[in-house]
């Protein structure tokens, strides 16, 4: 029965347990290498974003799951469903840090 919830990628601890597998590391190395250490969606729009590691640890290029592990935890591994993307490019397309405007500035009922 714990097998059962070890596979439950919906669960972040679960998430983080396997991004820790060597199975992984060795994955992530692979696709690095397949898409020469730069960002595709940077490359496919001209631009230039590589590999690099800052003095904090942290990296600038990160691999991706096409369809989310959380949704398709069969293809966790599959080459065919992971890319390479910046820091920049991963957040937008989760839709994550993207500065909300402040429009309470332009509502009629303030004035």
């Amino acid at each position: 029965m714990m097998k059962l919830f070890e596979d439950d990628y919906s669960i972040k601890a679960n998430r983080l347990k396997f991004y820790r597998t060597k199975a992984w590391r060795m994955k992530r190395k692979e696709i690095l290498e397949r898409d020469g250490y730069e960002c595709v969606h940077c490359k496919a729009n001209g631009e230039f974003t590589i590999y690099e590691q800052r003095e904090d640890g942290r990296k600038l290029l990160e691999i991706d799951h096409i369809k989310e592990i959380e949704t398709h935890p069969h293809l966790k591994l599959d080459s065919n469903n992971l890319q390479t993307l910046c820091i920049r490019c991963h957040n937008k397309k989760h839709d994550r840090f993207q500065s909300k405007k402040n429009e309470w500035y332009m509502n009629d009922e303030r004035w």
